[in-house]
């Protein structure tokens, strides 16, 4: 079952006890009043219990999962990259490159700015447009890209005079962390210039910009946020140097780190990865030890996901050849949640080759589990205008469309005008996701 290429520690036998975001979600509505028909919804959805197969059966079909994904983990036939493809215009990707690269690439545009001011021509910067006018969905590689298309951010113009400064400020703080070779965070570059910053907003954005004229992933920069990310579960990996067993990291998990070169040997005897919106869903199945019985990797942003944890999440994915069930709110935002993962932001399109990891399968919760499962109607939230405006976009957008399964839940959704959070399924029983939800659905092959 296992290739040459992934590590093994000895696999225990399994018990059978058992959020840089593009957008704010707007906050959750307010349940419902009590209906009385709950108590029978309950007893409906206890009644699940009973459909359960063994365990072991549980585990042939995720061992079936993996021996299909680990032999094949690759299984569009589609080009992988934009060289591959012969699209009728130009597109932007940035790459990993050492300090080194990254110092002669300043130099060399700092130069360029000087030569044109000696030259009578002033002082600009060519900043690559990061627009939505500028970004483009390609469903050969089902992800957002970055179409090649520049504007001058020039220092004679009252329009883009303080953006230039802040990009020359930006590109000196850069030059100075690669010298060192030192890590800070953004916040720790916000403050190096509070009264040209202004903002800390302002700086990232900028942080960016330069990143995509540079040609460079964000991490190239020597520029991290702040930890966010955790996961628990069946994986050992070197932090730096410090082995890391993640079955020992108790019911908080192990945070991701920020900087994820110094993530390096992992290994791994799981089937799968599960990766969690929500924090409370993650300290619900850390502490009830799922992964023990079903052998997994656990994984959440705790909400909108973070750069450190799109990229740990893609290095797990390509190196342990895993594949990835997600486990998200049965919202709009759920799912967009969900996409950022899979396609990419439109922030950050510049660098989704880097940051997407693609085929996740979406597991639940989904609109039409509010039904099978029978989630009490007090439990159901009614969706804002706001929400549902966001679903009707979400109907239109290319990476959806492609997907039918998705067109389907998300049409059922805006129709039902209903969304329920993960923790709804609390309303049976606080295990009633790890002992019940989880392992039926994966029994039932029930993901899209």
């Amino acid at each position: 079952m296992a290739s040459e290429k992934k590590k093994k520690r000895p696999r225990s036998e399994p018990t059978s006890d058992s959020e840089e975001p593009d957008w704010d979600p707007p906050s959750r509505s307010k349940s419902r009043p009590s209906n009385p028909s709950s108590s029978s919804s309950s007893n409906k959805a206890l009644s699940f219990k009973k459909l359960l197969k063994p365990d072991s059966a549980i585990l042939d079909t995720l061992k079936k999962l993996y021996d299909s994904h680990h032999q094949n983990p690759n299984p569009n036939p589609n080009p992988t990259s934009l060289s591959d493809l012969s699209l009728p215009f130009p597109c932007r990707e940035v790459s990993d490159l050492p300090p080194s690269s990254v110092e002669r690439a300043i130099e060399s545009t700092i130069l360029a700015a000087a030569s044109s001011i000696l030259s009578g021509a002033g002082f600009s910067f060519s900043v690559p447009g990061r627009g939505p006018s500028n970004q483009l969905y390609v469903p050969e590689l089902d992800r957002i890209v970055l179409k090649d298309k520049s504007s001058s951010r020039s220092f004679s113009s009252l329009s883009t005079v303080r953006k230039a400064a802040v990009t020359a400020r930006i590109l000196s703080l850069i030059h100075q962390l690669c010298l060192k070779n030192i890590h800070v965070t953004k916040r720790d570059l916000f403050y190096t210039d509070v009264k040209l910053f202004g903002d800390q907003s302002q700086s990232d954005t900028v942080l960016d910009d330069v990143s995509c004229m540079l040609g460079c992933t964000r991490s190239s920069l020597n520029v991290v946020a702040s930890e966010k990310g955790v996961v628990v579960g069946r994986l050992v990996f070197s932090d730096d140097g410090d082995r890391i067993d993640c079955t020992k990291m108790g019911v908080g998990g192990k945070a991701i780190p920020p900087n994820i070169d110094r993530v390096s040997d992992l290994e791994s005897d799981a089937l799968f990865i599960l990766l969690v919106e929500k924090d409370a869903a993650f300290m619900r199945l850390a502490e009830d030890r799922f992964y023990n019985r079903f052998p997994c990797i656990i994984v959440t942003a705790k909400g909108q996901p973070d750069v450190a944890t799109r990229l740990f999440l893609r290095k797990m994915k390509t190196e342990l050849r895993l594949p990835v069930l997600a486990l998200v709110d049965s919202d709009p935002y759920g799912l967009k949640i969900l996409s950022v993962y899979m396609c990419g932001s439109k922030n950050m399109s510049y660098d989704s080759s880097n940051l997407t990891t693609p085929d996740i399968k979406w597991l639940g919760i989904r609109p039409s589990d509010l039904d099978k499962y029978h989630i009490p109607e007090q439990c159901r939230l009614a969706m804002t205008e706001q929400d549902i405006k966001t679903g009707r976009d979400l109907l239109e957008e290319d990476f959806v469309k492609k997907n039918p399964g998705w067109v389907e839940e998300l049409g059922l959704m805006v129709k039902t005008k209903q969304k329920a959070e993960i923790q709804a399924l609390s309303s049976f029983g606080f295990q009633y996701l790890s002992e019940v939800y989880l392992p039926l659905k994966i029994q039932q092959q029930d993901w899209l």
